[in-house]
């Protein structure tokens, strides 16, 4: 060893010596990817020399003929390609990599990858053993490699360490710059399924004029008429029909909208059957429950008979089975349905009607009011500031929509306050769908939906829970839109006929609330407007960019769960349309709502003040007074927002000790002003977006993402099944108006209430598409990466951000021993309610399934 030593140093050569290394990786296989034969011509290209091959890049040592990127080691090969076994389900494979290293080289900042077999596969993590000085060596890939003809520059990744770009050693900028200008692309063209490139484009994908003009609907974005959030671009060709509308392509059973590889699901994901049940619920599914229906009388007459669906199970006729079984394996069946393999269906029970001692506690003013605060749609009740309440509508276009709920109506039921003294007091609130729905009221009623615009106005009782005091819906006046509204004031009856009309005041409020929740509350508010971000991110941010590595994890999946929502549920004539009353308005609804988005508005504590829900307060925790302090939602979400906050604020601290080092950071303001100016292009002259001058508005900015990516979609989304997976509670639409007196409808309400209700909301086709849908959208998959979590432990080499981290991820334990210790307390009545049902949808970590409870990294689902 002396010997060689020597004569190294006398022929000028660096020591050198071998790095081991060991790739995890995972194949394209048979049984997950349809690759048939795959595997067995990569084995015979390994023959013939043609493998998976590697190249260490230094990160110290530049050269010149590499137009002065980081010098290149010796190519490398996986070993016994084909001698590893593949399993039949994928799953992770471990192969070994010998690297040649001297003196010379210095340390390895990044490793060049090709693949020439006639596969992709997906590369998991490479970690390099015993580098001198350094150490173990991570990289983190979690990407699919494709076969190299396939990329204009090889694929390259880098090691776990963090670099601001003015600290990115010299050798590697090249390539932080070439990696990020292969993810933006050129423009142009159709991608393909190969293609890593993120680029925006409107929404002109929702209508398919080709097939018929009924299916035209209007491009959302790019407009003053229909602003919108951005969507990834595809680059398919314009459908025949209309020039501006991209062409539709759907295959069944086939992901077929592109999104950049990555972004789609896993393997995991997949043998979930997350996004096949989708498929399968189109393709499948509804036309077995339309054979069904077929031989039945179509309608539901009692809710007795709905709770069989749950209890006993529905009988499906011959035809109905064959065509549910045709395309669908068995086990697939008994995850969505839970049948027994014979012709009996049975559905999961909602938690709303588990309890089987309170069959109709679901049916109180108690429960209506609670959901309201802990239900699936906990976000738009605010404090009443004015009585009557008033609409911001245009008198102009609308004339006189100002409410017409009179202080009689109310002050029976106040608990002997006045109405001025429930104002000073701020015990009245208000879930206000009013100015949401007339606009486009006319429109809905002349299909064959037929409903109201809403105001339901609630008292604070003294034991913190609210009481509904009236509610009044809203049809436009006969003669046109300038002359106002007609309306008609509902207050609580328990018995007769009239106890009858208020549990139907109560339904089409819950209609209303229904078709917000899930255009505006769910899809606007957490899918459509996070798009822009996962964009804008690859983008402009590099890979080894603090903040790319602070946001990645709360983007997994999400473009992939929109363009399937694209092609299967927001789209013309797909699930939200059929199945929710404002039918082929429904995006243009959301389109209206965006207007008013506000990125400031989407922190909880901005939230909550806004609604009038919360005063700031120094003396009480975070700041922060809630009006109504029994508000689960609030309570368990300002937890976890200052919790995330602090995550936040630990993290970026490390990294920016000035607000120069964020205005001076070029891919941090690239990345913002692409997100004003583009991705949300249609709001970039909006005078509330952070200047991201300053570390404040940098901390800000990204806990809220965080907030909408993780916190505020579980809280609107995984609740689902429980309180919606029951028709009867939250009824998707109506067919006919409320019963009156003297009508042959109010005749027969008065002899069968329960068989009029059932006439006038969802149809049993409706309700059996409606709740297989909310199923499959509540369910956790057997691959979640929960809040608090990583889905690598070596996503990281700085110290000072894994103890935050680890900080973060003690501090969420405690907060979910705390929600459950409050859901056990009896004096907190609207954290179980009369249903039973405890509010976990803001508990940290979850469990797979119709679990209610956990928050995922990401909008996954």
């Amino acid at each position: 060893m002396i010997l060689g030593g020597v004569l190294n140093e006398l022929t000028g050569k660096k020591k050198s010596q071998t790095i081991k290394g060991t790739v995890v990786l995972m194949k394209k296989n048979v049984l997950d990817f349809n690759a048939f034969g795959s595997s067995a011509v990569d084995n015979v290209l390994e023959l013939v020399g043609q493998q998976v091959t590697m190249q260490l890049v230094s990160a110290q040592n530049a050269d010149p003929a590499n137009e002065n990127g980081g010098k290149l080691g010796e190519l490398a090969a996986l070993e016994s390609w084909d001698l590893t076994f593949t399993p039949p389900i994928a799953g992770e494979t471990q192969y070994k990599v010998s690297f040649e290293w001297d003196e010379g080289f210095g340390a390895p900042g990044a490793i060049i990858i090709r693949n020439n077999h006639a596969a992709e596969f997906y590369l998991k993590t490479i970690t390099l053993e015993d580098v001198p000085g350094e150490g173990q060596i991570h990289f983190v890939c979690n990407s699919w490699i494709y076969p190299d003809g396939q990329y204009k520059k090889p694929r390259v990744f880098f090691a776990n360490k963090t670099y601001l770009p003015h600290e990115t050693p010299a050798p590697l900028r090249k390539y932080r710059e070439e990696e990020l200008k292969v993810l933006r692309g050129d423009g142009k063209g159709q991608l393909k399924s190969g293609d890593r490139v993120y680029d925006y484009d409107v929404y002109n994908d929702l209508g398919n004029p080709d097939l018929s003009s009924k299916l035209v609907r209007p491009i959302l974005g790019g407009s003053a008429e229909y602003p919108y959030p951005r969507r990834g671009r595809t680059g398919r060709p314009s459908s025949r029909s209309d020039p501006n509308t991209e062409s539709r392509v759907y295959i069944p059973g086939l992901f077929s909208t592109y999104v950049p590889r990555d972004e789609q699901f896993g393997h995991l994901k997949l043998t979930d059957f997350i996004a096949y049940n989708l498929k399968a619920l189109v393709t499948n599914v509804i036309p077995a429950f339309e054979a069904f229906v077929n031989f039945t009388p179509n309608e539901f007459d009692s809710f007795e008979e709905v709770d069989n669906l749950y209890f006993n199970g529905i009988q499906l006729p011959t035809e109905a089975l064959n065509k549910l079984t045709s395309n669908i394996p068995l086990p697939m069946i008994k995850e969505m349905f839970r049948s027994d393999g014979q012709q009996l269906l049975k559905f999961p029970v909602p938690q709303l009607i588990e309890d089987r001692n309170k069959p109709t506690a679901w049916r109180t003013d108690e429960e209506f009011a609670r959901e309201m605060l802990a239900g699936v749609n906990p976000l738009l009740i605010q404090l009443l500031k004015e009585f009557p309440p008033t609409s911001k509508l245009d008198p102009e276009l609308y004339g006189n929509q100002n409410s017409s709920i009179t202080k009689k109506d109310i002050e029976n039921n106040l608990d002997g306050l006045s109405v001025e003294e429930a104002l000073r007091s701020n015990k009245l609130f208000i879930l206000d769908h009013h100015d949401t729905v007339i606009p486009y009221l006319r429109k809905i009623n002349n299909t064959s939906a037929k409903t109201y615009a809403s105001r339901t106005l609630l008292f604070l009782r003294g034991d913190n829970t609210l009481k509904p005091v009236a509610i009044e819906l809203s049809l436009p006046h006969p003669t046109g839109d300038k002359f106002g509204v007609v309306s008609k004031v509902y207050t609580p009856v328990e018995h007769g006929v009239e106890g009858s009309i208020w549990q139907f005041a109560k339904a089409f409020v819950a209609i209303n609330d229904c078709a917000h929740h899930q255009l505006i509350s769910h899809w606007l508010n957490t899918h459509a407007v996070l798009e822009p971000f996962v964009i804008a991110t690859n983008r402009q941010m590099s890979v080894v960019h603090p903040i790319y590595k602070l946001l990645h994890p709360h983007f997994r999946d999400t473009m992939t769960i929109n363009a399937l929502a694209r092609e299967l549920l927001v789209n013309a004539g797909g699930i939200i349309e059929t199945t929710f009353c404002p039918g082929k308005y429904s995006m243009e609804m959301s389109s209206e709502n965006y207007k008013s988005w506000n990125f400031l508005d989407q922190a909880l504590p901005n939230d909550l003040k806004k609604r009038g829900i919360a005063v700031d307060d120094a003396n009480s925790l975070y700041g922060l007074r809630l009006l109504i302090e029994d508000y689960p939602y609030a309570v368990d979400g300002l937890k976890i927002w200052f919790a995330i906050e602090k995550w936040v604020r630990d993290y970026c601290s490390f990294y920016y000790k000035t607000d120069e080092m964020v205005q001076q950071d070029p891919e941090v303001q690239a990345w913002w002003k692409e997100l004003r100016e583009v991705g949300h292009g249609d709001k970039k002259d909006e005078p509330w977006w952070p200047k991201m001058q300053t570390r404040e508005e940098l901390i800000q900015s990204c806990t809220t993402i965080i907030w909408i990516a993780s916190a505020l979609h579980a809280a609107v989304n995984f609740g689902q099944f429980a309180y919606s997976g029951y028709s009867a509670n939250r009824p998707t639409l109506s067919r006919r108006l409320m019963p009156e007196k003297g009508t042959p409808e109010y005749a027969e309400l008065e002899k069968n209430p329960e068989k009029v209700f059932f006439r006038t909301i969802t149809s049993q086709l409706q309700t059996f598409i409606g709740m297989s849908v909310v199923e499959v959208l509540s369910k956790h998959a057997s691959d979640e990466v929960y809040l608090g979590q990583q889905a690598s432990p070596n996503w990281t080499a700085d110290a000072i951000p894994l103890a935050a981290f680890e900080a973060f991820h003690k501090g969420l334990a405690e907060i979910e021993e705390e929600i459950i210790r409050m859901n056990k307390d009896k004096q907190l009545k609207n954290r179980v309610g009369p249903v039973n049902v405890p509010y976990t949808l803001l508990c940290p970590t979850g469990e797979v399934g119709l679990s209610g409870k956990g928050i995922p990294n990401s909008i996954s689902i």
